[in-house]
């Protein structure tokens, strides 16, 4: 059985339809800090990141006080924008965002869908401890997965939240929900 801690990154510097990839906010960075003060303790262990910036910075504070290097995977990257709305800019992507946040997976584009099995499956195919330091979406198709629910969005996890989840031969299990953000972000 391996435990899973799934991060949301630390407060951006920029929105997600301001910049594709944006960096640390000075509070962020102070945040992921004290995240990894917090969850030195638990390890060390694998620390796995998105490729995103605001995830890789997030994962810098921990990583240094285990004295290792953070893997990055494409796999824990933010979902990805589907073309017809790509095309019409990143102003496009919050309104898209939020018009899918109600909605189920099933219902989505095939891009959409086999993000979150390539999301679902990478968690499943854990056989050690790790730390992920993802995305809010990222998040939900992995509680979703879990407790074996299609809605896009169940949870707002706040920036540095942890969410945990154990991984053993029948799949994975929500052990605890990271801390809800106080105003949604969908």
């Amino acid at each position: 059985m391996a435990r899973l801690y799934l991060v949301r990154h630390a407060k951006a510097a920029a929105r997600f339809d301001e910049d594709p990839d944006p960096g640390l906010s000075d509070e962020g960075k102070e945040a992921a800090v004290n995240l990894a003060l917090d969850m030195e303790t638990i390890g060390p262990m694998q620390i796995l990141t998105s490729p995103l910036e605001r995830a890789r910075e997030s994962a810098l504070p921990l990583a240094n006080r285990w004295g290792i290097q953070p893997e990055v995977s494409a796999a824990f990257s933010e979902i990805p924008t589907p073309p017809e709305i790509a095309e019409k800019g990143i102003k496009a992507r919050g309104p898209w965002l939020q018009q899918i946040a109600g909605q189920k997976f099933a219902g989505q584009p095939p891009i959409i869908r086999a993000w979150r099995e390539g999301v679902v499956g990478m968690l499943r195919s854990a056989r050690y401890d790790a730390v992920i330091f993802t995305h809010f979406m990222v998040i939900n198709a992995a509680v979703g997965a879990a407790l074996d629910d299609d809605r896009v969005v169940l949870t707002h996890p706040d920036y540095c939240s942890c969410t945990t989840l154990e991984v053993d031969r029948r799949g994975l299990r929500l052990v605890s929900r990271g801390q809800e953000a106080t105003t949604k972000i969908l």
